[in-house]
C-alpha cells in the first residue's frame, strides 16, 4: 500500500494514465493536489508496482472503499489501474489486481467493482480472467457501470 512519501511516485503515474487516455485535464498540479487529497482519505488506497526490485514504480492501482447494504460488507472500486506501456506484459497489472482483492478481503469487503472501456481487449482479458464479468447478475441482465458527469 502507498505512502504519502509515495505521492509523486503515484503522480507520475496517474498523469501518463491521463496522457494514454489523451485527455486534456487535469493538469499536473491537479494531479498532484488530488493524489494528496486522496492519500489522506482513509477510504481510498494506492498500491504501486515496480518491474524489478530497486526500480521506479511502473503501475498504480487506486481503490476505493464504501460499506453496500446488498452485500452486507463493504464494496471496492478498483477505480484506476494503469501499466506504463514500458512494463506492459510482465505482469505488473496482474500482480495489482491480486493485490485489489487481497486489500478488499482485508478490509472486509464482499465486491470488487470496476469499469472498463469495451475496447480495451487486454484489460478485458486480465480483469476476465479473475472472474470479473458483465454478462450476468443475476437478475436477468448485465450490470452496467453507468456515470453522469456534472461540471
Amino acid at each position: 500500500m502507498a505512502q504519502p512519501r509515495d505521492a509523486e511516485h503515484i503522480a507520475r503515474l496517474v498523469a501518463a494514465f491521463r496522457d494514454h487516455l489523451e485527455l486534456s485535464g487535469p493538469s499536473d498540479a491537479e494531479v498532484r493536489d488530488g493524489v494528496e487529497r486522496l492519500l489522506a482519505d482513509p477510504d481510498t488506497e494506492f498500491l504501486l508496482g515496480a518491474p524489478a526490485d530497486g526500480a521506479p514504480p511502473a503501475a498504480v492501482a487506486q481503490l476505493r472503499f464504501r460499506y453496500g447494504i446488498w452485500r452486507v460488507g463493504g464494496d471496492c472500486l478498483l477505480e484506476d489501474l494503469f501499466v506504463d506501456a514500458s512494463a506492459r506484459g510482465g505482469g505488473l497489472g496482474r500482480a495489482l489486481l491480486e493485490a485489489t482483492i487481497e486489500r478488499a478481503r482485508a478490509r472486509g469487503c464482499r465486491r470488487v467493482e470496476l469499469d472498463v472501456n469495451e475496447r480495451n481487449e487486454g484489460a478485458l482479458a486480465l480483469y476476465g480472467s479473475f472472474g470479473f464479468s458483465a454478462i450476468e447478475n443475476g437478475y436477468g441482465g448485465r450490470d452496467l457501470y453507468m456515470r453522469l458527469h456534472i461540471d
